[in-house]
């Protein structure tokens, strides 16, 4: 799922066979001039139980990380809880409104899709993207995961290989985060 309007990052997330796994970019632009090269736009949270991804500012993330992480203490570690608590703040405040990002958020049993609309999805093959190059990254782990033995790393991996090839504002200088003994 792309970003409309945000350039700068792909985020992928892939879950298969007990683990899960998301993978960011780490280039950064500005208008069009590369800026970095080694951002670092995923995160494990929750030592390690919790993993995160963002597309959209610096600014908005660390603000959006933050809130996330407020909303989860609130919700006793609940992921789905949280997710549906942020997003309704992230509509209905009118500061937060003018954010124009996406996360995805995931624990051993879900994956989840947030944005500033209200929306918090759970995808139905268990792979997620979103940013710039999201819709490259997204095809290429689908059909990564139905065609291969590959793991989910391997998947997330060579996805966002495929999307920075691809798309100009997504490089190969590729971060993972995992979670492992993950619900299928």
């Amino acid at each position: 799922m792309g970003t409309k309007g945000m350039r700068g990052t792909t985020i992928c997330c892939v879950r298969k066979n007990h683990q899960v796994a998301i993978a960011g970019d780490g280039q950064v632009t500005l208008g069009d001039a590369v800026v970095k090269h080694g951002a670092r736009k995923i995160r494990a949270i929750r030592n390690g139980s919790i993993i995160t991804g963002f597309a959209g500012s610096t600014a908005d993330a660390m603000n959006l990380f933050e809130r996330f992480e407020a909303k989860l203490d609130e919700h006793g570690g609940s992921l789905l809880r949280a997710a549906v608590a942020l997003a309704k703040d992230w509509r209905t405040d009118k500061m937060l409104r003018q954010l124009e990002a996406m996360m995805i958020v995931a624990d051993r049993e879900h994956t989840l899709l947030i944005s500033g609309s209200g929306d918090v999805l759970e995808p139905d093959d268990g792979i997620a993207a979103i940013g710039s190059g999201g819709n490259y990254a997204k095809a290429a782990a689908t059909a990564l995961a139905r065609h291969t033995e590959m793991s989910a790393v391997e998947i997330v991996r060579e996805a966002m290989r495929i999307a920075a090839s691809i798309c100009i504002y997504t490089n190969d200088q590729i971060l993972i985060e995992t979670i492992t003994g993950a619900e299928a």
